[in-house]
């Protein structure tokens, strides 16, 4: 979940003097002259249809089910939708190549902590949420698609971090955090390579709902659900409480900063530790391992309150550069409601975050579940500058270094790269 620290430095950088390259933003509610509320000539009105709508999609899976829903829409609308395969790591900077040349796509997608830099480039969207039928959508993932108060795109996939069991090992996954210590204590056996319980324990995408439980976040909230990037929050009582904590089990042998995702991958599904904690992107993997002795669970309670972990968000946008709005949101309607959603959960494992889609693999399933007790990491360009100092401290933490003095550095250090890459602006003001 780390890049290299420079690179994003500059990347972030290049954000901040992307910002006015985009084409001019219309006021709220004002509308393009001689346009409807659906960029039609007239209110209400259907405009006249493109032959051809562009997608991006990312890698053969996608290809294939999304050719299926593609396939369907032009049967019921004449219009043909044409797809190129650009990995979506990728496609916020082809699209930053492409689009002011008149090129790219309609439609194209991204994750939704990468939104922020999509909006701060003008290269998407903002979408009125009135247009759409949100209300069977899961309200996290919806909040995690939006931007300074604006629905930049339409979620289609959540990730969130669950448990994973070995039904031959334990007969039931941990409920309290209490229980998971318990299982640490009987089942750990480090001169064996044996774990009670597996995490990448020094990744803080994975140690984030260890670290933050309640009221803790790493960045402050306004009113209006927007991130404060100056109220940096990843040393306070509360996680320093919970870091100890963690300090604790490194110390007992119970977690280990050599716990890789390979490794974990191996011992697991060897059956060597009955508890581990991943996303579901390894679900196809744990089954082809452990068939009917896999099971899935939910994060244990963490003094009384449900662990939430980060979620990831992946969703639809709409270019800002597109010549065919209206029936850009059209297709957008129709590539994320209830039946190609079902679609896409079946045949991509994808959790998709609508209550009215159920999957029939039980074990994705709890992944659905946990979703709904997730926190959407922040979409803000400044996170970026959050990962490696805080996968730091953590590795300082296992070595026995007093977690106060090593989050303390972590905060100071996190917002001595936020204001480098802002050109110092935040401290100016």
């Amino acid at each position: 979940m780390k890049s290299n620290k420079w690179f994003l430095l500059m990347m972030f950088a290049l954000v901040l003097m992307l910002a006015a390259c985009g084409p001019d933003r219309p006021e709220s509610g004002e509308e393009a002259a001689g346009e409807g509320a659906n960029g039609s000539g007239e209110e209400g009105s259907e405009p006249e249809k493109p032959e051809v709508l562009n997608v991006w999609l990312d890698g053969e899976n996608q290809m294939e089910v999304y050719g299926e829903i593609f396939e369907k829409y032009e049967e019921e609308t004449g219009i043909a939708v044409e797809f190129t395969e650009v990995g979506m790591t990728d496609q916020l900077e082809q699209l930053s190549l492409d689009a002011p040349a008149g090129q790219g796509p309609d439609l194209y997608q991204q994750p939704h902590d990468m939104i922020g830099s999509a909006y701060l480039q003008g290269l998407g969207m903002e979408l009125d949420p009135s247009e759409f039928e949100l209300d069977a959508f899961n309200e996290n993932a919806l909040e995690a698609f939006t931007y300074e108060g604006s629905l930049m795109g339409v979620p289609f996939a959540v990730e969130a971090a669950a448990l994973y069991y070995n039904k031959d090992i334990i007969d039931e996954a941990p409920q309290t955090v209490e229980e998971l210590e318990a299982i640490m204590e009987e089942y750990t056996d480090e001169s064996n390579n044996e774990y009670g319980f597996l995490m990448e324990a020094t990744n803080f995408y994975f140690s984030y709902p260890f670290l933050f439980s309640g009221d803790e976040q790493i960045f402050g909230q306004e009113e209006d659900g927007s991130y404060n990037s100056e109220d940096l929050q990843v040393a306070t009582d509360g996680v320093v409480e919970q870091a100890t904590r963690m300090q604790e089990w490194f110390q007992a042998g119970y977690l280990s900063e050599n716990v890789t995702g390979d490794v974990l991958d191996g011992l697991f599904t060897d059956g060597k530790a009955p508890v581990a904690m991943t996303g579901p992107w390894k679900l196809s993997d744990y089954s082809d391992a452990l068939g009917d002795s896999l099971g899935t669970a939910t994060l244990p309670e963490l003094d009384g309150e449900t662990m939430t972990p980060f979620m990831g968000v992946k969703g639809w946008m709409i270019s800002e550069y597109t010549e065919n709005e209206y029936w850009s949101k059209d297709l957008l309607k129709f590539m994320t409601n209830a039946d190609n959603s079902k679609l896409v959960t079946e045949g991509l494992g994808e959790t998709v975050p609508r209550s009215d889609v159920e999957n029939s693999n039980e074990l994705l399933r709890v992944f659905n579940e946990q979703a709904e007790n997730a926190n959407p990491m922040p979409n803000i360009p400044e996170m970026a500058q959050v990962w490696e100092p805080m996968g730091d401290a953590l590795i300082f933490i296992s070595n026995g270094d007093d977690p106060r003095e090593v989050l303390e550095e972590a905060k100071s250090q996190i917002q001595t790269d936020i204001d480098s890459a802002s050109g110092g602006q935040d401290s100016e003001e």
